[in-house]
């Protein structure tokens, strides 16, 4: 009897466990339910903090920095705009032009 015990404590802090391992490196809701668009956010960001410091090395100018950053903005309101006509997701064609953007931003940073 004390066997069985051990053996159901032992399996409940294994399972236990493995829940704690694969909530800690779960990603949000958000990117589960839209990975296109968490994608396209995550370049985005990549992009400003890159053109953030290259301005900061001085590499880039102020200006040309400033209007980096609003390419960047524009890209998001787009994805954003996509995002309303598909209940919140964006398409595999969506999602390459935006990438396509992305990829243009980021031959002139760095």
């Amino acid at each position: 009897m004390n066997a069985k015990k051990n053996l159901l404590l032992a399996a409940m802090a294994l399972v236990m466990a493995g829940a704690a391992v694969t909530s800690a490196s779960a990603e949000t809701r958000f990117d589960q339910n839209h990975p296109r668009r968490a994608e396209v956010n995550a370049r985005l960001a990549h992009e400003n903090h890159r053109i953030t410091t290259e301005r900061r090395e001085g590499e880039i100018s102020k200006v040309k920095a400033m209007r980096m950053h609003q390419r960047a903005h524009l890209i998001r309101v787009r994805e954003r705009h996509m995002a309303t006509r598909h209940g919140g997701h964006i398409t595999r064609l969506e999602k390459a032009k935006l990438n396509h953007k992305e990829n243009r931003l980021g031959r002139h940073v760095g």
